[in-house]
Order: structure tokens, then sequence, then C-alpha cells
């Protein structure tokens, strides 16, 4: 899946902003408290909806008051626009406003439109918990095929129709945007999380904090050691000295990660290697998954990682935009940027309280000062970017 754009009304900082023809690898900058974590929020609060309901991933943003733009009563609004492959452009729309104090999804549309001029489809209509919903899917495609839709009822208002709709196969559509956003990774990784042995059992996809990045590990190596060689090599090529990783279970039933380095006999346990160490390793693992997440935001990679190794990161997040998902990063960090194109990277600036996202490669000035040797980096540290300062 490659997201297209993005309109986002209401949403805390992000009063009214609007993303069009995002690339595969999407980089953002700006300084503390201008919105980058608010931004990978979005895919977060969406994803908390679908697995819970509105209202608890409200609750877990501190209300609907909260969450809502300063002044603003709302409703608060997504719409992205996404397409599989070759296939159609997609729009996803949901208003989320209040009736009686409560949260309810006002408004949900899943639609695509047949060829270029045909009228747009629309797979999901509905309106605090009602509406309608294509039953004829296997018709989509021929000109003269007409709608065929069933009304449709939710158990309750604040509940996403992708949700309870997407259950069922008959609604192949509505299920097909459902395991996307399921599958959509928000990284919130912390390296002692990551450090310490796990209970033995089964995860195939790393965590959002990586706290199952031994089981991860070992379920790789078990099921697809083709792809955990591949993650050894690049480990050996990023982090000289690392010949072999091993998730190890312990007598009590424990999975440890072990490192061995071919200057020593015996393996390190993971608590006694170096953060970027176990952060450049758990980044291979979650970029060299079998099974691909088609979206991956990750706030400031760079932390715990040696500058050196930055560029060989943006190699690796690039490849995994071409041959896996999309990725979304923030960063602080110069020596990250200069490994970032131009159409990669934008920067958000706040403005009157509220957050604008900007494209750099729109700045004719950025263009021709790359032209003439300097560094994207070098070019945000001296803050040209207006609105932008590295802190």
């Amino acid at each position: 899946m490659k997201i297209e754009a993005i309109h986002i009304r209401n949403y805390k900082v992000f009063q009214n902003v609007r993303l069009v023809h995002l690339p595969k690898m999407c980089v953002f900058v700006g300084a503390n408290g201008s919105g980058k974590s608010t931004l990978f929020d979005v895919f977060g609060f969406l994803r908390d909806s679908l697995t819970h309901n509105v209202r608890q991933a409200l609750a877990r943003r501190g209300g609907f008051k909260e969450v809502i733009s300063r002044g603003e009563t709302g409703p608060i609004t997504f719409e992205i626009k996404f397409r599989e492959g070759k296939g159609p452009l997609v729009t996803y729309f949901v208003a989320i406003g209040l009736k009686d104090g409560i949260p309810i999804v006002e408004k949900e549309l899943l639609k695509y439109r047949r060829g270029q001029t045909g009228k747009p489809w629309h797979f999901l209509d509905f309106s605090e918990g009602r509406g309608l919903a294509i039953t004829n899917e296997s018709d989509y495609g021929s000109p003269d095929a007409e709608m065929k839709r069933d009304e449709q009822e939710l158990d309750s208002p604040d509940i996403l129709a992708i949700k309870g709709l997407g259950q069922f196969q008959r609604f192949r559509m509505v299920s097909a945007f459902r395991r996307l956003i399921e599958q959509w990774h928000v990284s919130d990784f912390h390296i002692s999380d990551a450090r310490p042995s796990q209970d033995s059992g089964h995860a195939e996809h790393l965590s959002s904090r990586g706290d199952n990045l031994a089981l991860v590990t070992q379920y790789i190596w078990e099921n697809y050691p083709d792809v955990f060689q591949s993650i050894l090599d690049k480990m050996s090529q990023r982090v000289p000295g690392i010949q072999r990783v091993e998730a190890i279970e312990t007598e009590d039933g424990r999975i440890v990660l072990k490192f061995q380095d071919g200057s020593f006999k015996d393996p390190f346990l993971a608590r006694y290697v170096s953060d970027g160490t176990i952060k450049m390793f758990a980044y291979l693992v979650l970029l060299y998954d079998p099974n691909p997440h088609p979206l991956l935001c990750i706030e400031e990679p760079e932390n715990q990682l040696y500058p050196s190794l930055l560029d060989e990161l943006v190699e690796e997040f690039r490849g995994y935009a071409v041959t896996g998902g999309q990725v979304f990063i923030s960063t602080h960090s110069p020596d990250f940027l200069n490994s970032v194109e131009l159409k990669e990277l934008f920067w958000l600036v706040k403005k009157e309280g509220f957050t604008q996202i900007h494209r750099a490669e729109e700045l004719t000035l950025i263009h021709h000062l790359l032209e003439e040797g300097d560094s994207l980096g070098g070019l945000w540290k001296q803050g040209l970017f207006d609105g932008v300062h590295p802190v």
C-alpha cells in the first residue's frame, strides 16, 4: 500500500493540513513541539480506533476536548488516499464528533473510481452507526454494473464501520482496508525493553516498543533461515565485529539474545551490548520482516547510533520503501538528512498555534545551494528552512 495523500482537520495542532503526492519514503523535520509526533499519532489513533473504538482511542489521549484543535468544536476528520500496487486510487474518510457529550463517528466513507472518469463507488457509506455497504464487489470494473447495497447497523455509533463490517469476507474491500490499518507499525522503540530476556512464546512481528525482540529473532531464525542470514550479513556490515546473533532458551524457559563478537571466544548477553548495536539489530529485524508492514512510522532513529551509521540506515529504510512498504521518519539529525533526497524531505512549522507542513523541494534556494555542493543537513542546521530550528 502506498499513501498518496493525507488531509487532517482539527486533530491537535493540525487544524487544516493536507499532504499530497507523497513518496515511498518521507522524512519530517521540525522544532520540538511542531507536531512530528502528532503526525505519526494520526496513524496510531486510527489503529486504536479500529482495535477498540473511537471513544477509547480518544480516552487514551485525554478525551475529545484534549484532542480537538484549540478553539474548534469539531468534527475531527481524516481523509487518506492510497493505492495498492497499480490499482485504483482509494479514498477513506472519517469524521468524529460529539453527540450528547459522547464521541461518535459522524461520517465514514470508503470509495474509489472506475477508471479516470467513472463514477466513484462508495463501498461503505455510514453515519452514526448506520449506513450502506456494497455487496456485489465482484461486479466492480464492469462499466455497466450497478451497485447493490445493503443497509447495515453497528452495535454502537463509536465503532468504525471498517471494524464492524471488516470481519465479514463478503465485504472484501472493507476487509482489505481494515487489515492494512491493523498492520501499520508506529514505532516507540525503547532500548531498555529490548534487552531483557522474555518468557518463551511466539511472536512474528516486532512490537512498537521492541520488547519482544528475542522472540521475533527466534521466530525468523527457525522459520526463515535465509532472511535471518541476510540480517546477520547486514549486521556484520553495519556493526563491524558482530559475527552471529542467537536467541537462546534458558533452563527456566526464557529467551535471551546473545551477540558473538569475533574478537572474543564467548558471546555477550544483550544486556552487555551497546545501545547502538541493539538498536541497529532491532531495525534490521523490523526492516527484513518476511511479511513487511505496509507503513512504518519511526521517530528519531538516530538516537544511540554513531553518526557514520546513519547513511547506511537511510539506505536500509529506502530499500524497505522500495520492496516492503512506505516509511515515514522524523529526525533532528543533520547527519541523517545528508543522506536524504530533497523530494523525500518535509518540514513542519508552527504558526499562531497550529502546524503547517511544507515540501523542501518547493524551495528554489535549497535547490541552488545543493547544486553548488551544500549538504541538506548543513542547510537545515543553518536555519534555511523557514521556522525550523535544529533543537
